[in-house]
């Protein structure tokens, strides 16, 4: 019933006729209006006789007041709406308890609540006054110099002014109506919105591609620790077995030696018993006092006694000369044929950075010869006339090529096959290129070069001697930017070569090729570029 009843009551019915405000303390009097109490009481204290200040009905005794329970019920609940809270805009016009102001009026720069605001909807004068949803502070849409209403905004000085401002401090400029310049503004912010919405779904395209990145790296780690536990096992049960077989051998030959020499000791000791007897033989006849079984017996003892010479006979310590090493050389045997699985697999992995390559004639050198495709140099006898841009280099016959890295990982192969001097690597683009160059990390160089066609160094500052079991024919370069490696494989061996690592890169990083010299021909051998033939 009260849900039903509170739908049929209008606003106008809250408020007391009297004060204009919520009711406070609702009373009925005899014609059925309500009022205020404290209101009603005042009103009929000072006017006789007593009548009704809606309906000017009149009463000649003073009504008793009836407490209207239902609209104090119904005033209060409306009351607990309306009622202002912290971060609310309050009534201006409430007097005790604040109400929530529901409009602000730009021209009476006052806020008012639900009922308060009745004459700017109803009123005719008042229904011209701008309203805007509730604002504190309203005397900052003030002029603080001509106490007029901020309703222009200067283009030129980008403030907001009053009318008088136009006319005195801004006259000569560009100003336009508030709604104009808000107009544009919002439009603006609509654009930036859109904008950092897109910048927004941009970091979260990030987040998920750094994600997966992780999740990437992840089954990478679990990948290389399982080949790694799975090679150091093979290793560790290969020296174990190496051990064992090396245990096993020197046991089997200090048998040898010790059956050997219980033979020896029971072949002694059988004669040892064997001379004894013939000591107590001869032992007996000398206390014999028979002349003639002396003389005869003495015939039988004077023949050789039942044992050998033992004069040369000994038992040596086995030799063992030799054991260790063919057992250490068999461990390394295993070893370098798991060294070689693992390098297969590195040189797959790191054959997927694989990048086309195309000779930059820009940073040749006038000796090189390129070819037309721009994968192939070598150096030839003749100085061509090329302008000396900066690009180029002007002593070393040395050539880059046009691609540059500043990030991730890339691959290439070069053939060498035929020639008897080289240089492979990568620069910084920043490097030297005029004049006499020491290839070094410390000058932006990163390289392994090969002279006399068997020496081969890699430019580490000092230079480092390479000893490598073959003679490489194609050389694969692999650069990891981020992790600071530089590293060069033998391609048809599946070797590493070297690596420079803990590199610390900062710019562009460009692939470098050097021939060399032609050497009357002996080193006219072309470098290529090939293709990468990724391992199966």
């Amino acid at each position: 019933m009260s849900g039903a009843a509170s739908c049929l009551l209008t606003e106008d019915q809250f408020l007391c006729s009297i004060c204009l405000d919520v009711f406070t303390d609702p009373v009925t009097i005899p014609c059925g209006h309500n009022f205020c109490k404290t209101c009603i009481t005042k009103h009929w204290d000072i006017n006789v006789p007593y009548q009704c200040p809606n309906c000017n009905k009149v009463f000649y005794t003073r009504p008793e007041l009836q407490v209207n329970t239902f609209i104090s019920e119904m005033a209060a609940h409306s009351l607990e709406q309306q009622v202002s809270e912290p971060g609310d805009v309050p009534c201006d016009v409430c007097s005790g308890t604040k109400l929530k102001a529901l409009k602000s009026c730009l021209v009476c720069l006052v806020s008012y609540c639900e009922f308060h605001l009745e004459p700017h909807l109803t009123v005719s004068r008042f229904k011209r006054h701008q309203l805007i949803d509730p604002v504190e502070n309203l005397e900052g849409r003030m002029c603080p110099k001509h106490d007029k209403l901020l309703e222009l905004f200067c283009k030129t000085d980008q403030t907001c002014v009053c009318m008088l401002c136009t006319v005195l401090d801004h006259k000569t400029h560009n100003v336009v109506p508030l709604k104009e310049e808000y107009e544009g503004k919002k439009a603006e912010l609509g654009k930036t919105e859109a904008e950092i919405q897109q910048m927004i779904q941009k970091r979260r395209m990030k987040i998920e591609e750094i994600k997966h990145s992780v999740e990437l790296s992840k089954e990478d780690a679990d990948r290389e620790t399982a080949d790694g536990v799975q090679v150091f096992t093979a290793l560790k049960e290969s020296v174990e077995r190496s051990q064992a077989e090396l245990i096993d051998t020197i046991k089997e030959k200090q048998r040898k030696t010790e059956k050997q020499a219980e033979g020896f000791i029971k072949e002694l000791e059988q004669e040892i018993s064997e001379l004894k007897k013939r000591s107590t033989e001869v032992e007996q006849l000398s206390q014999s006092e028979d002349h003639l079984h002396l003389l005869q017996s003495c015939t039988s003892l004077n023949a050789a006694p039942p044992t050998k010479d033992w004069t040369e006979v000994s038992v040596r310590p086995p030799s063992y000369e030799g054991t260790v090493v063919r057992a250490v050389n068999q461990l390394e045997e295993t070893l370098s044929k798991q060294m070689k699985k693992l390098f297969e697999a590195e040189l797959k992995r790191v054959q997927q950075s694989a990048v086309d390559l195309i000779l930059d004639p820009d940073t040749a050198h006038p000796w090189l010869i390129l070819s037309d495709d721009g994968k192939q140099v070598n150096c030839g006898d003749v100085w061509k006339n090329l302008p000396d841009n900066p690009e180029r280099f002007d002593h070393c016959s040395c050539v880059l090529a046009k691609q540059s890295f500043s990030s991730g990982r890339f691959y290439y192969e070069v053939q060498v096959k035929g020639k008897t001097e080289w240089d492979l690597g990568v620069v910084r683009e920043s490097v030297n290129r005029k004049g006499s160059i020491a290839l070094t990390p410390q000058n932006g160089y990163w390289t392994i070069c090969l002279r006399n066609e068997n020496k081969y160094k890699a430019g580490a500052g000092p230079a480092v001697r390479l000893s490598l079991k073959s003679r490489p024919e194609k050389v694969g370069v692999f650069v990891d930017y981020e992790e600071g490696l530089v590293s060069f494989y033998d391609d048809d061996a599946a070797a590493l070569i070297y690596s420079f690592t803990g590199c610390c890169f900062t710019e562009k990083l460009h692939p470098y090729f050097s021939p060399d010299l032609n050497h009357g021909g002996k080193n006219s051998a072309p470098l290529i570029i090939t293709p990468v033939n990724h391992t199966e």
